[in-house]
């Protein structure tokens, strides 16, 4: 298995909010940080939307797009500065989301009509996933862009989140894994030339070896002469190589996906936390404690006790 596929074999979402906006212009409205990845396909008129303080992106009738560090943005009928925060427009609207059920409403003037399918793919930790924090603020795949799985992904991905049949949000969840992979694959065929870190690291045979060891083998007792050795290059040239490449030193790289992998053994509650070290290369409870503890700023038992999805809406 290659190293990208390790790691979107790891990247599963752990749960997904859904929800279809019928919006007639003038319409907007912000939309707060969130702990996961938010992507919108809109239907009949296109729409704005501006994260962070880049410029607005025209979004056009069958675009897809994806916000993998889940920041804020505004969403409009046109172009603005500011907009009505989304909570409150459902508060002002008299609408109260219940959960797991995808959340439609009709809001906004009576101009030309948007129809926009929504979603946000849960994922704990998404800032320090190794995948996701390489990604840009947004990824925009416009439809002459969209292969035809990838299409097909998506009408099945709208018509499971709001049939509400039974074993829908299971459904919608693995369709939104899916769709999410198609949406990597795309993005990093189009920006091999801006992508960094490690994914930069893939397009060196040796380093791209090394990355896939030590995801493979978290718990192995890995050190530089080790990896350099199994790679065939000296020390010297591999940790050049590496630092040049992914832009930290591979024992860096190794301790943050080891935190991260001890981060999910954590969230799913199954392991005790001498267990949990073990599985990532550690000996002493005591030094993974303060290893994770400097990674997360809590130490394990906190994390552990800690919600494994934080509630958020749409």
């Amino acid at each position: 298995m290659d190293i990208l596929s390790e790691i979107l074999t790891g990247l599963r979402s752990e749960g997904i909010i859904t929800g279809r906006f019928t919006l007639g212009a003038p319409w907007s409205f912000v939309k707060n940080p969130v702990n996961g990845a938010p992507f919108r396909i809109a239907t009949e008129n296109p729409f704005w939307v501006r994260v962070r303080d880049a410029a607005p992106v025209l979004v056009q009738p069958g675009d897809l797009i994806v916000l993998p560090h889940g920041d804020e943005h505004i969403m409009s009928s046109a172009p603005v500065d500011d907009a009505i925060l989304f909570d409150k427009l459902l508060v002002d609207m008299g609408i109260c989301p219940l959960p797991n059920r995808p959340l439609a409403f009709r809001a906004g003037g009576d101009g030309p009509v948007t129809d926009l399918y929504t979603g946000i793919i849960l994922y704990r930790e998404h800032r320090r996933n190794p995948l996701l924090n390489m990604l840009p603020p947004m990824i925009h795949i416009r439809a002459a862009d969209i292969t035809p799985w990838l299409m097909s992904t998506m009408k099945c991905f709208i018509e499971e989140s709001m049939a509400c049949q039974l074993g829908w949000n299971h459904a919608a969840a693995c369709l939104a894994d899916l769709l999410f992979v198609h949406v990597i694959r795309i993005y990093l065929q189009a920006n091999t030339e801006n992508i960094c870190g490690w994914l930069r690291g893939l397009s060196d045979g040796q380093i791209s070896r090394s990355l896939l060891l030590m995801h493979k083998e978290p718990q192995r007792e890995w050190s530089v002469d080790a990896l350099a050795l199994a790679v065939g290059m000296s020390r010297s040239r591999f940790t050049a190589r590496f630092q040049q490449l992914v832009g930290e030193s591979p024992i860096s790289y190794l301790t943050a996906h080891r935190m991260y992998i001890a981060a999910e053994h954590l969230a799913a509650g199954k392991c005790r936390i001498s267990e949990v070290a073990a599985k990532v290369g550690y000996n002493s409870e005591k030094s993974f404690t303060r290893a994770f503890r400097r990674w997360s700023g809590v130490p394990p038992r906190t994390y552990l006790r800690s919600s494994p999805v934080a509630e958020m809406q749409l």
